[in-house]
């Protein structure tokens, strides 16, 4: 049995299980992931409001394409910003691109943010500092696909020191002692 939630964070994961050309049909929009993120962080808003972050992962992209995004904010009104610049950047991509309107394969392959797996959070500071570092989702990339990373919790850890020594018994540099980074670092 796990302890009563208290004050802690929010966390939200999507994963669409059709191609995003079936959401286009059915919904009207490949955005409907992204929409649906945006309505779920919302309820969770009292349960962190230090700030937010959101990443999305496209999946089956070819080598070369960018395949995840993340947006993270500290703003007063953190979700509403995180969304507020995916939104610019979604409507900027297809005003300077006019022949991705329309055509669910180059939106997906060309703007970020659109993609089958998306997750959400939404911080209640009860450790470290309330800046930008301290937002997940933490994001570890790279050139190996199966060795990228994306973190969000909603948890303390306890043994942060002695994980802190084994990385560096194991040669690494990690950039600062805290829970997340360590979680990341193994």
């Amino acid at each position: 049995m796990s302890d009563a939630i208290k004050h802690e964070c929010g966390i939200s994961l999507i994963r669409l299980l059709k191609p995003l050309d079936y959401y286009k049909e059915k919904y009207g929009s490949i955005f409907y992931g992204v929409n649906k993120m945006y309505l779920m962080m919302e309820k969770q808003h009292n349960r962190g409001q230090d700030g937010a972050g959101f990443a999305s992962i496209k999946l089956d992209m070819s080598p070369g394409e960018r395949y995840m995004s993340r947006v993270r904010s500290v703003e007063s009104q953190p979700i509403q910003d995180i969304f507020a610049q995916i939104n610019d950047r979604i409507n900027t991509a297809l005003k300077e691109n006019p022949e991705y309107i329309g055509n669910t394969e180059l939106q997906k392959r060309k703007i970020p943010y659109i993609g089958e797996v998306l997750l959400g959070h939404v911080r209640y500071g009860t450790f470290g500092k309330n800046s930008i570092e301290s937002v997940h989702p933490f994001l570890r990339q790279n050139n190996w696909m199966h060795r990228n990373l994306i973190v969000a919790g909603n948890f303390n850890m306890t043994n942060v020191d002695e994980l802190f020594d084994n990385l560096i018994q194991l040669g690494q540099h990690p950039k600062e002692m805290a829970d997340t980074v360590t979680v990341i670092k193994f």
